[in-house]
């Protein structure tokens, strides 16, 4: 789940190109005039680069591997639009140019998208995270608690000082619900393992990244973790000083720390963008609130990385399937808050929808939710 407001820096690049869209043929080269139309145009948009490492690239490379499987798909993608009425005339544009599935990528996008599917019943739009649907507008995201449940398990097995830092963008429910998570798998196998958080304000900015990366590491925190849009900063910190860190969003973040990397829980889109683009083009497409879990093919754990013992890799495997089976529930009472207030009883089990709800951090998590 996430939310944000527009970044200066993103409205700025929008006005200057005037919401010039580009449009990328992956795959190919531009179509001739007189070639077959397209079996279907798809629109993307995305709140910032789709080589960010993270949440806008895993979304890009979704978008790639749907047309590399329906290679009669055009795509129209833009990069950098605001979560204001810009990303509406993006929208209005791509259905100008014939989108009849546009994949509005980012939280904030929800409503500019409801607007814009009102105003065209005939176009489909799916949503990440959304909480809302219309006619034609589905949404679709997955339980990453689970995923962070298990990072914070082979945290645990991994650290040596028993502390990581955690980097998160803000505050918010689903955010604390993930770190409280990911603090609960290391606990499971290291009783005195502590987390440390700090929140940025923002879900892009290296610079306070950097700086919240190594103020953890100073106070002795040996794995880092984040929720930001690009854990690029994040690891890369860790991996000069020599740290371990888990990554988030994207599959591909290894590559930024070839020592330290742990695992990651990544996002593989291309299936489940895949079922979309054949359900409108054989008009089975219908509106619903998809919600995956470590089972789906769309939410994975990353590859682990060569530090990381194989009996880790077995753990982290069996915790897994045991989730699958129903054998292991995260949030199972008891749980006290790191106020030392009970936050979920004896033989109680917290659900999905209580996630939306929780505003508090775990005891053994140093930090304050607000």
């Amino acid at each position: 789940m996430r939310q944000r407001g527009p970044h200066p820096l993103r409205v700025l690049l929008v006005l200057v190109t005037s919401l010039m869209l580009v449009v990328i043929t992956m795959g190919g080269a531009a179509r001739q005039a007189n070639a077959a139309p397209p079996a279907l145009i798809v629109g993307i948009l995305h709140i910032g680069s789709v080589t960010d490492g993270g949440y806008n690239q895993a979304h890009a490379e979704g978008v790639r591997y749907m047309q590399k499987m329906l290679p009669g798909i055009e795509v129209i993608e833009v990069e950098n639009v605001p979560e204001s009425a810009d990303a509406e005339r993006v929208m209005e544009t791509m259905i100008q140019r014939g989108a009849k599935l546009i994949i509005a990528a980012s939280f904030g996008y929800l409503d500019p998208a409801l607007n814009v599917a009102k105003r065209h019943p005939d176009v489909k739009f799916e949503h990440p995270s959304g909480y809302k649907l219309a006619p034609n507008l589905g949404t679709y995201w997955a339980n990453t608690q689970d995923g962070f449940y298990l990072m914070g398990m082979a945290a645990g097995k991994m650290t040596k000082t028993h502390k990581a830092g955690f980097v998160v963008a803000l505050p918010v429910s689903f955010f604390l619900a993930n770190v409280n998570a990911f603090h609960l798998g290391a606990r499971s196998v290291d009783p005195q393992f502590e987390t440390r958080v700090v929140f940025t304000g923002t879900f892009l900015d290296p610079g306070k990244e950097a700086t919240a990366t190594n103020a953890l590491l100073d106070q002795g925190a040996d794995v880092m973790a984040m929720i930001v849009d690009s854990p690029i900063t994040v690891v890369q910190v860790a991996e000069r000083q020599g740290a371990y860190s888990v990554g988030y969003h994207y599959v591909g973040v290894q590559k930024f720390a070839p020592k330290g990397w742990i695992s990651g829980l990544a996002f593989n889109w291309g299936p489940l963008y895949v079922r979309f683009a054949r359900a409108v083009m054989d008009g089975t497409w219908r509106s619903e609130a998809i919600y995956g879990n470590v089972a789906s093919d769309y939410l994975v754990i990353a590859p682990f990385g060569p530090a990381v013992p194989a009996s880790v890799v077995r753990q982290v495997s069996a915790s897994k399937q045991a989730m699958i089976n129903g054998q292991l529930r995260v949030f199972m009472g008891p749980i006290k808050d790191n106020h030392g207030n009970l936050r979920v009883a004896e033989g109680q089990v917290l659900t999905d929808q209580d996630y939306g709800k929780m505003d508090w951090l775990a005891e053994g998590v140093i930090g304050q939710p607000r």
